[in-house]
């Protein structure tokens, strides 16, 4: 079977089907009941406002096929840590279901059965792991998602606003706007929050499994007098550059990786000081 058939059937799942039906479901929603009802698609704002929706729309349905078909990096077969170990240090690098040597920042998904470099977590949505070398494309997914779901809620609250009620008739359309307008506006606060707490986590170079592992090795340090700081933590700017590359042009597009490594090694507090 070929790397891309096998890829390809990550689409094959529930979740992911799911999330390609509500994007499309609001993005026609949108544009032709809530903007042809408040400006009209012919009018020159109309198509101003289609334009940049479907602009939004489009960057987050390639960002998130990118999210799904990009593979989140697995230990290659040659890894070995580079320096000598005392044979207690090395069991704990070893992972207990691969019997090999992990990286620093890698954990096996359970789902995936295998080690993912710098693991994020494992999206239901995606059918996939989130680690090294998708971890750019899902923050850049949830940003441009985040923006068109925000951008549908200020069309639909434009439409709302400016609509003739009549107070006999339309009683089911009364019910579908009350509807859509409260699908819309859970799934923007949902998408807002995800996308907050992943620019927390580029800021202090942090993944998901990193921030509850250092909640508690920040308490057993408090608990003996001692102070933590996270070792990846090499100041915000760096931590941004190193997740979305130096080049700041290039933030905002899914499929700029060039500037990601190995995935095995990565600088740290002591290299910086």
């Amino acid at each position: 079977m070929s790397m891309l058939s096998m890829k390809g059937k990550r689409f094959v799942s529930v979740p992911v089907l799911a999330v390609i039906l509500l994007m499309v479901f609001v993005y026609y929603c949108s544009m032709f009941v809530f903007l042809q009802d408040w400006l009209g698609l012919q009018s020159s704002p109309g198509t101003l406002n289609a334009f940049l929706f479907s602009l939004f729309a489009s960057l987050s349905l390639f960002s998130f096929f990118s999210c799904v078909l990009t593979d989140p990096g697995h230990v290659p077969s040659s890894y070995a840590p580079d320096v000598e170990f005392s044979k207690d240090n090395a069991e704990q690098k070893k992972c207990d279901k691969c019997f090999a040597y992990k990286p620093p920042r890698t954990h096996h998904c359970r789902v995936c059965r295998r080690c993912i470099l710098k693991m994020d977590h494992h999206c239901l949505w995606i059918n996939n792991c989130v680690g090294y070398w998708n971890y750019k494309t899902f923050f850049v997914f949830v940003f441009y998602a985040t923006m068109a779901s925000i951008y549908s809620t200020i069309i639909f609250m434009s439409c709302v606003f400016q609509k003739y009620w009549d107070p006999i008739k339309g009683s089911s359309l009364k019910t579908f706007f009350v509807l859509y307008g409260t699908m819309v506006v859970g799934l923007t606060i949902t998408l807002l929050t995800l996308f907050g707490w992943h620019v927390y986590l580029i800021l202090h170079n942090m993944t998901t499994i990193e921030y509850y592992e250092g909640k508690r090795a920040k308490w057993l340090a408090m608990k003996s007098g001692q102070s933590y700081r996270h070792p990846f933590n090499i100041g915000a700017y760096k931590n941004i550059t190193l997740v979305l590359g130096p080049n700041m042009l290039k933030w905002l597009c899914p499929t700029a990786v060039s500037h990601l490594k190995d995935g095995v090694s990565f600088p740290t507090l002591r290299d910086n000081s």
